[in-house]
């Protein structure tokens, strides 16, 4: 029999602390001779990226499916705190490290690893057991309280004609010399290309030693030197594009280790072309949008494109981070690719035929492969059933039109402690009808606990979960933070709005010009639908999301009468000041999402949720790191300060030492518990055992 309580009030082992501290946020993993390498973020030392590896050589998995599994040794940290391996281009960041083997600068038979440490942005050099030292200088006369003016991503190593390697690094160059006349206050000029750092040290005290492959753009990514040495091929987009919007695939040859301006073979304003890989000397492959999905093509360095398949799935996404890859090529006719909708699949690509063949991987998330002539297979992956991991897997490719893939064997989780199953809900990917065509996209996920259950006739609160970006997406995978409320009565929608990736071009663009309209519509669409379906309770429905989320949030509150409440954690809440106050990568990102300002400042007005809290009347919880650099306290606060005018129940919680999203374990708990109290307060319920956070009316009382 189960025990009946009402729905938000069922106790549940999953605590916040567990949620903080018992995970492992785990990076790409790479091949490096015999092991495997990757990044944890470890909560309890503040978040810091720590890189790690295997204890010794990484063997390829049985192939028999009845082979017992094998406890992984722990991993050996190789970077010491406290240094971070965390890129700040674009403030988000990319790819912080890599490996160079055979390095003169390293004892023979010693992996030289360098990377970009985040406190100071500067790029060092590490021999495992010695401490880092620096590679790039920092400039005081031009570093300002927006941090260093030197950063570093997505690094490539590149042999020297002589010997020797150096790195290459896509370099983000923040100068006060040349002032931005689009930017307010004189900020400063901004500028991003590729450079050549010296692994000798030459640099850290010289900048002239540090060289200049690429012109420079406004952004940059994807350098890909071909397999002769003599071209490179990379990508650069302007403003007010964004890397899914448009943009261009520039090639030049290289001469003495530089490209001048060369060619732009592909993309542009309006077509986005990602992930650069040459095949051989003459061709590149690249995934485009043309057709309105981002599918494979090939293009000759000469002149040419053919499109290799036509599916309408994405085989890439939305690139936040740069050195984000979604395929690896094998050899000049065959490519692992990652492709899908909601869901990611993992196939081989027989690049002269098109012909695609799927491979029995039972991963619904798929953030980074990586396939090493041997067979050994490397991935970081999830599913419904699975939680974030690294596992190997060993592919014969024998009949290649019939590959083996043998079981996944986990390599390191991002869990050591998953719970028991039955306090783990089920991922339900639903299409919600939209009045005027067209269709939303949600992942439900009921109330689950074994051994409990909601009173006769009621029906359970729901919250909906709206993501940033707004250009991002949400995969049907296990999440502990939304079993935290599932095992506790309460349900949980993600939305996939209008404007998410996975669904190709024509859904991406569905938010042009509409933020703030499409999100909001498309989230009170599913929570309509799960209310009428007799899912969810329709007196309780709240709402949270960060960051293009908190917007989202805040609008949906504002503009509507459908939620009971609402939690907003980093949040936009207009949008005036916001182009002023945020990052670069982003400054120009609303132009596609409202139009430009100054011409459309009515829309800049009238959509901010800030200029609509007259028309609030439920309570809301604001969440925010007071060094976020993306969306800034100041947004935060102009809210919270609406909220206290006009007496409506509030809290705002400001968490030292964070940026733009929660790393660091105290700050987890407390937002995490912060929210429970405030959903039981306000939806009618008692969560056990968190503390009870104290709703303002007014300021300060």
């Amino acid at each position: 029999m189960a025990t009946t309580l009402p729905y938000g009030s069922w106790p549940s082992p999953l605590t916040a602390e567990l949620l903080a501290a018992g995970g492992t946020q785990l990076g790409t993993p790479r091949l490096v001779g015999d092991a495997v390498w990757w990044t944890e973020g470890i909560a309890t030392e503040g978040g810091r990226q720590a890189i790690v590896r295997t204890a010794g050589p990484v063997q390829l998995p049985p192939g028999d499916a009845a082979a017992p599994e094998q406890t992984p040794a722990e991993p050996v940290t190789v970077l010491p705190a406290p240094y971070n391996a965390r890129s700040r281009v674009h403030e988000y960041g990319g790819a912080s490290w890599t490996v160079v083997t055979g390095a003169d600068e390293a004892p023979e038979g010693t992996p030289l690893v360098v990377f970009v440490n985040f406190e100071d942005q500067r790029v060092y050099a590490l021999v495992e057991g010695e401490q880092p030292r620096p590679l790039t200088p920092v400039r005081p006369e031009v570093d300002s309280a927006q941090g260093p003016s030197l950063r570093w991503a997505d690094p490539t190593v590149v042999p020297l004609p002589g010997g020797g390697s150096e790195v290459w690094w896509i370099c983000e160059d923040h100068t006060r010399e040349a002032p931005d006349p689009s930017a307010a206050g004189g900020a400063p000029h901004i500028e991003r290309y590729v450079a050549a750092v010296p692994l000798d040290g030459s640099a850290a005290e010289d900048a002239a030693a540090l060289r200049r492959v690429t012109p420079s753009a406004r952004f940059v990514a994807h350098p890909r030197i071909s397999p002769r040495g003599d071209q490179i091929a990379w990508l650069s987009w302007e403003h007010p594009q964004m890397p899914w919007d448009g943009t261009q695939l520039h090639l030049a040859p290289l001469m003495n280790g530089s490209a001048g301006e060369g060619e732009i073979i592909a993309g542009g304003t309006d077509t986005s072309v990602l992930q650069p890989e040459w095949l051989d000397d003459e061709r590149l492959m690249v995934v485009s949008d043309t057709s309105g999905w981002w599918n494979p093509w090939v293009l000759s360095a000469g002149g040419g494109a053919r499109q290799v398949l036509e599916l309408d799935q994405e085989f890439a996404g939305a690139m936040w981070a740069l050195g984000t890859t979604w395929y690896q090529v094998l050899d000049a006719d065959l490519a692992l690719v990652q492709h899908g909708r909601a869901a990611t699949s993992l196939s081989l690509l027989r690049i002269s035929t098109g012909e695609l063949t799927g491979l029995d991987c039972p991963v619904t998330q798929i953030t980074a492969a990586q396939l090493r002539a041997d067979g050994l297979l490397v991935l970081a992956g999830a599913s419904p059933t699975r939680f974030a991991a690294i596992c190997t897997a060993r592919l014969e490719l024998g009949d290649a039109a019939a590959p083996s893939l043998s079981p996944l064997a986990p390599l390191r989780s991002s869990r050591s402690d998953a719970p028991d199953p039955g306090l783990l809900p089920e991922a339900e990917s639903i299409e919600v009808p939209l009045p005027d065509g067209g269709v939303v996209h949600a992942i439900v996920h009921r109330p689950r606990q074994e051994g409990f259950a909601g009173r006769e006739g009621d029906l359970p609160p729901f919250i909906a979960q709206v993501h940033g970006g707004p250009t991002a997406h949400v995969p049907p995978v296990l999440s502990l933070p939304i079993a935290y409320y599932t095992s506790r009565g309460l349900g949980v929608v993600v939305v996939n709005y209008g404007g998410s990736t996975g669904y190709g071009r024509a859904y991406r663009d569905r938010l042009r010009g509409q933020w703030g309209v499409v999100d909001v519509q498309d989230t009170v669409a599913v929570m309509e639908h799960l209310v009428a379906e007799g899912i969810a309770d329709g007196e309780r429905l709240a709402i949270e999301g960060g960051s293009a989320g908190g917007w989202t949030t805040l609008a949906c509150l504002t503009r509507t009468d459908t939620f009971a409440a609402g939690v907003s954690a980093f949040g936009v809440a207009e949008l005036e000041q916001f182009r002023l106050d945020t990052h670069d990568f982003e400054s120009r990102y609303i132009d596609g999402l409202v139009g430009p300002y100054p011409q459309r400042r009515d829309l800049y007005v009238d959509r901010a949720p800030l200029s609509h809290v007259d028309e609030l009347e439920v309570p809301v919880l604001l969440l925010q790191g007071e060094e976020d650099r993306i969306v800034p306290p100041s947004q935060s606060e102009l809210f919270r300060d609406a909220l206290a005018a006009k007496g409506i129940p509030h809290a705002y919680l400001l968490f030292a030492g964070e940026q733009h999203g929660f790393r660091r374990a105290e700050s987890i708990v407390r937002a995490t518990e912060a929210s429970l109290s405030f959903y039981g307060q306000v939806l009618g319920f008692s969560p056990a055992c968190v503390p009870v956070l104290e709703l303002q009316r007014g300021r300060g009382r």
